[in-house]
């Protein structure tokens, strides 16, 4: 299964670098309507399936027993910086479960917000796992787990919170996981095709009003700043795309992306794992799909973008060369 030419970077008008991969977009239908690479190929999407890992916090009842509102649902799809914005509201999420930071399984994490990372160097306290990027899902994952009176170690494969997960990936997929893996917050994250992540994103692009799918989809659109952050290519993009389109980011270069008003879902895997051409490709395939203008900042930021020296000289360009 061979990768396809994705994105190159230039300098001096020559390519220096290359990066490869595999993209699949899906219609309403289930269809691939546009494939490079080898979508077919099984890999791990990471937190770029986030929103499927949270189906069943949705479609238990627990997310409505327990009132959360889109602010909970985004967060947890979210792979978010670890700032005030997020660690506040993932606390008092738990603490209305009763429960405290030691409950989470996610490990610790320096935030990656700039002001939040600096204010626990000055004060000398060490991070915790309300900082871990990953915290929100967590916080999900422990609410299904009360609702469904299991117990504490809802990170297991065997648990029944990730057995609800793996029946929900494998029906929204339509199509059986190849494996697991254990993600970087100790969560299992299931193998599966590109495609069939693709198709999992047109199922969230088309689903009706008040399903599980569609709160979800809504919560990240409608909260972009929660699933990720100030300055990173999530916030960024849905903000500009407003209301067009959620995307989602996965360690290891890859990216969803879910386009209600075309019908459509996208995934993407680089080969190399280079998070600078899944930012690329995603933005230049929202432009291909009509989400955004080429032109737009946020998408020029990432993709035709121009490479500056330290003298803020352009002297290359980061560019898609698969549309």
């Amino acid at each position: 299964m061979q990768a396809e030419l994705l994105v190159e970077v230039t300098r001096g008008g020559e390519v220096e670098s290359v990066h490869l991969g595999h993209v699949a977009v899906v219609n309403a239908a289930g269809e691939l309507v546009d494939g490079r690479g080898a979508p077919g190929l099984p890999v791990y999407p990471r937190s770029a399936a986030k929103m499927i890992q949270a189906l069943p916090l949705v479609r238990s009842g627990a997310a409505a027993d327990r009132s959360l509102g889109s602010e909970q649902l985004a967060l947890a799809c979210a792979s978010h910086n670890g700032a005030a914005i997020h660690t506040r509201p993932v606390a008092r999420w738990l603490a209305a479960l009763d429960l405290g930071e030691p409950a989470l399984r996610c490990g610790t994490q320096m935030p990656d917000d700039r002001p939040a990372r600096e204010a626990l160097i000055k004060s000398g306290d060490a991070p915790c796992q309300w900082h871990n990027n990953c915290s929100g899902k967590h916080a999900g994952f422990l609410t299904l787990s009360a609702h469904l009176g299991a117990g504490p170690e809802y990170h297991e494969y065997d648990h029944p919170v990730q057995q609800a997960a793996l029946a929900a990936w494998e029906d929204i997929c339509d199509e059986d996981t190849s494996g697991w893996g254990i993600d970087g917050c100790s969560a299992p994250n299931f193998r599966s095709s590109v495609t069939a992540i693709a198709r999992a994103m047109a199922k969230f692009a088309t689903a009706p009003d008040g399903s599980a799918e569609a709160q979800l989809r809504d919560a990240m659109m409608a909260h972009p700043e929660l699933v990720a952050g100030e300055g990173r290519a999530c916030t960024e993009l849905m903000r500009a795309a407003a209301g067009k389109a959620a995307v989602k980011t996965g360690a290891e270069g890859y990216f969803t992306a879910i386009l209600p008003g075309q019908g459509l879902g996208i995934a993407l895997k680089v080969a190399d794992g280079g998070t600078r051409a899944a930012e690329c490709a995603m933005a230049a395939l929202l432009v291909k799909y009509g989400v955004l203008d080429k032109d737009d900042p946020a998408v020029r930021k990432r993709a035709w973008a121009p490479l500056l020296n330290r003298r803020k000289v352009e002297v290359g360009e980061v560019r898609p060369v698969f549309l």
